[in-house]
């Protein structure tokens, strides 16, 4: 749809950018923090470096959010962690851990930004992996005690929650991004998923018992699948894995129900979870006040081939290169979209039609948590990043959420991956996001000292003309 006139992006947009507490904070055995599955890892991509500095954000947050004021965010996406606040993910509280983010919230809130947390970001304490983690059932009550806490300490500091960073991910991709080894098979996934999708609606509704001004929602990855032709039973295939992929997350998030296609794929494969008497009571009471969703690319796929090769990835062991599913679908490579250096597609007016679809099936506000170009960023000889490629990137996706603002779409925030270099899942610090580049190699630490990329320029005009001028 052509517009004569766009809408402007409201008043009260919230710009900013995001982060996740095992990416940037570092101190991973500090001030009383327990480990977390992401910090037991023995094994990360060859050349690439673990987790335990990081960004060093939790020595660095003031400079850091000093920062964040000066580039103009209204509002700061981060993750707590689990295991910094409970080592134990259950029992005993560290108030060491506490106190970093009430000194987090509170630097802040004194500098005009607004918090935006997200409860749980892949980073499972430990001590409750080998418990069973989210296999176990009582998974459901561990993270509804570790939601009252949060929003005991923090409810009257922070409006916006987020439960679960990309649930979808874990199940589908979790041996990609480090999360399982799927060793209970993928019956076992959906078990854990179904777990997870009970605890955060108690979640949910322990919030709004709480705090009933503030508002929560889910955060899943959602991307909308093209069918590779308009053959019919590429469009069914299409359907399968929209289903599949991203409805049946926010479908139990939204509607508390579970996605029929989703469900009867489940059945299909003898995957179906156990469910108690109960669950879906608690699953229908929640009801989330927003969707949150990350976006980086969409994704395409064709008619299953009906044999092993539906499941073969076209390039690398990512969560963001489509794969497929014998007798579902089966990822296919668009032609009408270039890719980025990792192979990923790049499609701005992807993000419109995600925005569209999501917006028409839930009638939410809706807010982008994660959207940015990885590139492997170097500074010049006069000590500048000029991440052009960034801006481009940017630019064209903040194009189309504008258009879809002007479609109809109820848009009230974008928090772009990410607002400082931190640690990516498959390239280590190398593969760099940030507005703001971090002085550190993978094995050399260097002085960690902080530089504002070119991009960091271009999005504080940006945001202090509330949208788009020109590149």
């Amino acid at each position: 749809m052509l517009h004569k006139t766009l809408k402007p992006f409201p008043d009260d947009f919230l710009w900013g950018a995001a982060t996740s507490a095992y990416q940037v904070e570092g101190a991973w055995n500090e001030d009383g923090k327990g480990p977390s599955v992401i910090d037991v890892r023995d094994q990360y991509p060859e050349g690439t470096t673990d987790f335990k500095v990081a960004s060093d954000h939790y020595h660095r947050y003031k400079e850091d959010v000093a920062l964040f004021k000066e580039i103009g965010f209204k509002s700061y996406r981060f993750s707590i962690s689990w295991s910094r606040v409970m080592p134990n993910g259950i029992g005993e509280v560290n108030p060491k851990g506490i106190d970093f983010y009430h000194r987090l919230i509170d630097e802040l809130l004194e500098a005009g930004i607004t918090p935006i947390v997200t409860m749980y970001h892949f980073d499972l304490p430990q001590a409750l992996a080998e418990m069973g983690g989210w296999s176990n059932r009582d998974s459901i009550q561990w993270f509804a005690d570790y939601a009252q806490l949060l929003f005991k300490e923090y409810g009257h500091k922070v409006k916006y929650w987020l439960t679960i960073n990309e649930q979808n991910m874990m199940i589908l991709h979790g041996s990609a991004i480090g999360t399982n080894d799927k060793n209970g098979g993928q019956k076992d996934l959906y078990q854990q998923n179904h777990h997870m999708l009970v605890a955060q609606a108690k979640a949910m509704a322990i919030s709004h018992e709480m705090q009933p001004e503030n508002k929560i929602g889910p955060a899943p990855n959602i991307a909308l699948i093209y069918p590779a032709s308009s053959k019919p039973e590429d469009v069914m295939a299409a359907f399968n894995y929209n289903a599949i992929r991203n409805w049946l997350y926010l479908d139990a998030a939204v509607r508390g129900r579970y996605n029929d296609v989703a469900w009867s794929f489940m059945e299909e494969k003898g995957w179906l979870p156990e469910i108690k008497e109960g669950d879906i009571e608690v699953l229908a009471s929640a009801k989330p006040d927003f969707i949150a969703f990350n976006y980086y690319t969409s994704q395409t796929v064709e008619a299953s081939h009906n044999d092993a090769s539906d499941a073969v990835p076209r390039s690398g062991k990512d969560q963001h290169i489509t794969i497929g599913e014998r007798g579902v679908y089966r990822g296919y490579h668009n032609p009408f979209l270039p890719t980025n250096e990792f192979g990923w597609e790049i499609d701005p007016i992807g993000l419109r039609s995600t925005l569209r679809e999501i917006n028409d099936r839930y009638h939410l506000p809706l807010m982008i948590t994660e959207n940015g170009l990885g590139a492997f960023d170097e500074v010049d000889a006069e000590g500048n990043v000029n991440d052009d490629y960034r801006i481009e990137y940017l630019h064209a996706h903040i194009e189309q959420m504008q258009l879809a603002i002007t479609d109809g779409v109820q848009l009230f925030g974008y928090t772009p991956w990410s607002a400082i270099d931190l640690i990516s899942t498959h390239q280590g610090c190398r593969k760099r996001y940030g507005f703001i580049y971090v002085n550190r190699d993978e094995f050399d630490l260097k002085d960690l000292g902080r530089l504002r990329k070119k991009s960091s320029f271009w999005y504080e005009e940006l945001i202090r003309n509330n949208g788009l001028t020109q590149k």
